[in-house]
This record gives C-alpha cells, structure tokens and sequence, in this order.
C-alpha cells in the first residue's frame, strides 16, 4: 500500500459542516488526524505522525523572526483534531470554513504527505492557473 496521499475528489459539506473523507485517506490516517489553515486558503489534513514531525519544523523556527512568528501563529490558531464519525465524516469548525470559503460544494485532494480540502470554485480557479503555467514550472524545476 501506498503511504502517500493522492487523487481529487468531489464532496458536499452538509447542513452540519461534516464532509466525508476519501476512505483511502481514512484508511492512512486512522482515528483522528489534524485538520489546520493552510495555503491559498486551502485546509491541510496531517496525520498524527506527520503532524509531530511538522510540530518539530515549527518549533526550530526563529523566534526573533516576524514571519516566521506569523506562520506558526497562523498555522497552529487554526489546528484542531479531527475523528470521524461511523459515516467517516469529520465536521469542519467554523474558523476553518471560513477561512477555506468553503459553502456547499468541495474538493478533497491528496497532496503527498497528508491532503487539503478547498472550496470547489476556489480550487477550479487554482488549477486553471496551474495548468496554465505548468509548463513554466516544470522548466523551473531544473532537478525534478
């Protein structure tokens, strides 16, 4: 089995904010994982274990630095811990949805390490822009 997270989905946040996890994410994460704000207002799934070793990352940050003071801030405010319910569904608290812009229609995509929910509209946007400019990119990743 695969211990990295791919592939993109489509799923619908309920009346509860609950939305379902991909039950091949579930099965990597197992009980519970943590659930944060992230980039380009997207949400970022870690694992227990790979959120300890993010945990690790933030602390060897520099205090004294004012973006690095910010990300930590930023990244762990907006971190809780999220268990799913029999339906493998989680509820996503309302800092979070708000932050993500998420309304009704989502996308939950694996991005390697753990996996990020965005608002479906939001992510359209993003890939589109990608793609446009995946090309250029790939040019940039010389060592890729």
């Amino acid at each position: 089995m695969l211990n990295m997270f791919m592939g993109e989905f489509n799923h619908t946040l309920d009346e509860k904010s609950r939305i379902i996890i991909p039950s091949k994410f579930r099965n990597q994460l197992g009980d519970s994982f943590v659930l944060t704000r992230w980039m380009e207002k997207s949400l970022f799934g870690f694992s227990l274990e790979e959120w300890d070793k993010f945990e690790k990352k933030l602390s060897q940050l520099p205090l004294g630095g004012r973006d690095a003071r910010k990300f930590k801030r930023f990244v762990l405010a907006g971190a809780t811990e999220a268990q799913f319910d029999k339906q493998g569904r989680i509820i996503i608290p309302a800092n979070l949805k708000e932050y993500a812009g998420l309304k009704k229609d989502a996308i939950v995509i694996g991005s390697g390490n753990g996996f990020e929910i965005w608002d479906k509209d939001t992510w359209n946007n993003y890939a589109d822009s990608a793609a446009d400019d995946f090309d250029d990119i790939a040019d940039g990743l010389v060592d890729f």
